[in-house]
């Protein structure tokens, strides 16, 4: 590269090692190294390329604006070809990536999912009504399970209640394997050999070979659920699959079945974990803070719009960012404030530290939903990014956020939930997830006869489907 006059962004001097003994606790990390060099400032983690992380919205758009012509982020997660595949939006870039941009998109939003509320309420109530009473449980796991059952019968469309019975374990074991740490510790060379050698396969433990054995035990039904609608040729079927299985491209190509398994196990990957973490904060942080939990409960059982509902949705979003963040491989040096930062860096908005903002968000960590409405709504707003942003905006950003509204309702119209412990949890790094360190455990009480009895018709409620 051209020598410039432009200064290097500063950064750690510690050796890389010590740097990624650091991701233990990233949120605390992350903030230690904002406070020293905000707004930009460079890492180095042992198997990645250089790093330079962004503190602020504004510098996260000059990032996205190279989306498309500048820079890869398929390039970045290659470690997850052998489970999600080659064809899946996660792990591609380019023209492949944005043909199946086009293919997915319209199966994940507007009409599409209009009628999805009814059913995530009829499958939030299920798993409500095994809920212990009066002791302590942790809500992640049933957040996990609602979640789960969720993408299985309105994204895999699977209604057959044998093979319900064997994709559940076996989508948990591979959502867990595949985001495991150890994963992606291993030495390159190492990862690829035990992936495919059938010697690897004999060694139980490596970290490879639950996932890849799970894989194949998944892509055995998923091939043959695929076989199977094919042959019906259903035009009316309104879940994922068989839209799917209905798209076709600018040339009238259809997806191949590799092709549909590879994106139904993306939307598994990026949408299952992160949901139900999701909803375990907003409980975690609604049980803590009474007036909100109160106003919100007051506002949903007198019907009216769900402003402050999607409010609190985006403050639990922001306050307790699923996700630390999401880089790009930049293919070009890319200015950033005044630094220039060469080709062959990774180039991060880190999510934790935008959502962290004082100047956009006053009293950071508190957990105030009105920041998202009135005046400052637009500027919040703005710098609001759980799902991304630029071209590879969260293709399913529409149907997390609809999954969590309905969830959120379903419970609090049922139960009454307190913390078994006052004090916040932490946020602990599980997977690749920042999810509340105790699991969210709560105590529910069945709600007081004045919110209504909990009959048969309040349990079965059908919701208006959202305009498009």
């Amino acid at each position: 590269m051209e020598k410039t006059d432009v200064p290097p962004s500063p950064g750690s001097r510690q050796p890389a090692l010590l740097q990624t003994l650091g991701m233990r606790d990233p949120v605390r990390y992350f903030a230690s190294l904002r406070q020293r060099y905000d707004p930009v400032f460079r890492m180095k983690l042992i198997g990645f390329p250089p790093q330079v992380v962004v503190s602020t919205a504004e510098l996260a758009a000059e990032i996205y604006a190279t989306d498309g012509d500048g820079n890869r982020a398929g390039a970045l997660r290659a470690g997850y070809v052998p489970w999600l595949g080659q064809y899946s939006l996660f792990t591609n870039d380019g023209e492949p990536w944005w043909r199946h941009r086009k293919l997915l998109s319209p199966a994940l939003h507007g009409r599409s999912i209009a009628s999805y509320p009814e059913l995530i309420a009829e499958i939030a109530a299920e798993d409500i009504r095994t809920w212990p009473l009066g002791r302590p449980f942790a809500l992640q796991d049933h957040m996990q399970a609602i979640t789960l059952e969720i993408t299985l019968r309105l994204v895999f469309g699977i209604r057959d209640a044998e093979q319900l019975t064997r994709l559940r374990p076996l989508l948990l074991t591979l959502s867990k394997a595949s985001g495991s740490s150890l994963l992606f510790l291993m030495p390159g060379r190492l990862r690829a050999w035990a992936e495919k050698s059938p010697l690897a396969m004999r060694l139980p433990f490596l970290p490879t070979t639950r996932t890849m054995k799970t894989s194949t035990a998944v892509d055995e039904i998923l091939y043959a659920e695929i076989a199977r609608r094919r042959d019906e040729e259903d035009s009316g079927a309104t879940d994922v699959l068989g839209r799917l299985l209905q798209a076709r491209d600018d040339q009238g190509r259809s997806m191949s079945d590799q092709e549909i398994r590879d994106e139904l196990l993306t939307l598994l990957e990026a949408g299952l974990e992160t949901t139900a973490t999701g909803l375990s904060w907003a409980f975690e942080r609604l049980m803590r803070t009474p007036d909100v939990l109160k106003r919100l409960q007051e506002e949903l059982e007198r019907g009216e719009d769900e402003s402050y509902l999607d409010a609190v949705v985006k403050e639990v979003l922001r306050l307790r960012s699923v996700i630390t963040g999401s880089g790009r491989l930049l293919d070009k040096p890319l200015r950033l404030g005044a630094y220039e930062i060469p080709a062959g860096w990774v180039a991060i908005p880190m999510f934790v530290l935008i959502h962290q903002d004082g100047e956009v968000y006053p009293d950071p960590e508190e957990f105030r939903p009105e920041r998202f409405l009135g005046e400052g709504a637009q500027a919040a707003q703005k710098s609001f990014l759980p799902f991304g942003g630029g071209r590879r905006y969260c293709v399913g950003a529409q149907l997390a956020m609809m999954e969590m509204k309905v969830i959120i309702r379903e419970v609090l119209r049922r139960v009454d939930l307190t913390a078994a412990d006052p004090a916040p949890e932490a946020q602990r790094m599980w997977h690749v997830t920042l999810v509340p360190g105790r699991r969210a455990i709560a105590v529910a009480r069945e709600q007081p006869l004045k919110r209504g009895p909990l009959t048969e018709e309040a349990r079965c409620p059908v919701h208006p489907a959202p305009s498009e």
